[in-house]
């Protein structure tokens, strides 16, 4: 059974999920987010794309409800003892599977959490799940329940994440020795992930990002690939997985010559970089994150080009995004805590140039402030051409 973290470990996690449900006057808890099930248990599938459900007691026992396919793979990966299976039946209503389950567990007429804000739960699953259960027990939207706990990370999963960072900046390494003239952003990606499989990572929770020339402006991934010109710009934003964990980057590299405007970009980028860097520690606002990369790039004068938000938690999660929220917005009152991993992104995409530039990696909130897990420099990567 590979379990990443020791029996203790797991033990205090359900102990502590089990306290948040007693503070909430909750009996029980439905889990649907498959980062929720990896984290109490271990359980790593990515069979939340059809219909399971963990329960968890008041007293951190768990019960799987899941389909055949993942029956060994729960076995296999995780903790968990008690696993019960519904069978893909025409007419078959996993809600009615649902139900059962719990009556079993003796949940009519209980109180129980559930995770409604998961990619586990569709809204025609959903559906199903709120008929089979109106009048056999209340329910109370509990989606943030276990991601409080989550976001606080163990000296384990820190270990993971700075593995995770290692192999981002490997990865990193591939793409600017790669940045060349006539390079095919295809051998890009594969020198790219290939550095994370060789190092014994996982796929990260959604595709990495790329786009040169006019696509270096974009933030997203899309299909067709292109060789890089003789002076290009190239975006890639991806992350290190390891364990599951994520540690994401985010980096413009100039193809050739940079330009003037590139190189004020870049040092815009590098200073919102640093005033965000500065504004992350225990007991801080979230929206001062925010604030302090906007005040920046507002005061060089690149309101317009700039994103409306600077980045997100970071942790172990699936497809398909690797963002963990919360986020760093205008406003977001959420205090920081010292455990917390943030990826900072500081972007900027002038459409009337048509050029980017873009810097981020991945910090971990200390005592005092935030350390880096990355070794990578800020420099700009320019003049490659050979």
């Amino acid at each position: 059974m590979p379990l990443h973290f020791s029996p203790d470990e797991m033990r205090s996690r359900r102990a502590q999920a089990a306290q948040a449900l007693l503070d909430k006057n909750l009996e029980g808890l439905l889990v649907f987010k498959q980062e929720s099930m990896y984290y109490l248990t271990g359980y790593d599938s990515f069979g939340f794309s059809m219909f399971q459900c963990l329960y968890v007691d008041a007293d951190g026992n768990t019960t799987l409800l899941t389909r055949l396919p993942d029956l060994r793979q729960a076995r296999y990966t995780s903790d968990i003892a008690d696993i019960r299976l519904w069978h893909d039946v025409e007419g078959v209503n996993p809600g009615h599977c649902l139900r059962e389950m719990l009556a079993d567990k003796g949940c009519k007429n209980k109180k129980l959490g559930i995770e409604l804000q998961s990619y586990g739960l569709t809204a025609f699953n959903w559906r199903l799940v709120e008929q089979a259960l109106d009048g056999f027990c209340t329910l109370e939207n509990a989606s943030r329940l276990v991601d409080v706990l989550r976001s606080v990370k163990s000296p384990q999963e820190v270990l993971y994440a700075r593995r995770a960072a290692e192999l981002a900046d490997q990865a990193l390494d591939q793409a600017i020795r790669r940045a060349r003239p006539g390079a095919f952003e295809g051998d890009i990606l594969a020198a790219m992930q290939g550095a994370v499989f060789k190092g014994g990572g996982d796929y990260a929770g959604n595709e990495f990002i790329i786009g040169s020339g006019p696509a270096a402006l974009l933030v997203r991934y899309f299909t067709g690939r292109r060789h890089l010109n003789d002076n290009d710009q190239l975006t890639v934003e991806f992350a290190g997985a390891y364990r599951r964990y994520h540690a994401a980057m985010m980096r413009t590299i100039i193809v050739g010559h940079a330009h003037a405007q590139h190189v004020e970009m870049h040092q815009v980028c590098v200073d919102a970089l640093n005033a965000a860097m500065e504004a992350v520690k225990p007991g801080n606002a979230m929206g001062a994150v925010y604030d302090a990369h906007a005040r920046v790039m507002d005061d060089a004068g690149y309101f317009a080009h700039r994103m409306r938000a600077c980045g997100y938690g970071m942790g172990a999660v699936y497809n398909p995004l690797w963002v963990d929220p919360p986020m760093f917005y205008e406003g977001n009152p959420l205090l920081m805590q010292a455990g917390n991993i943030f990826f900072l992104h500081m972007i900027l995409a002038n459409s009337d140039s048509g050029r980017a530039m873009t810097l981020g990696h991945t910090v971990l909130v200390t005592q005092t402030g935030c350390e880096p897990l990355s070794r990578a420099s800020l420099q700009l990567v320019a003049n490659l051409q050979e």
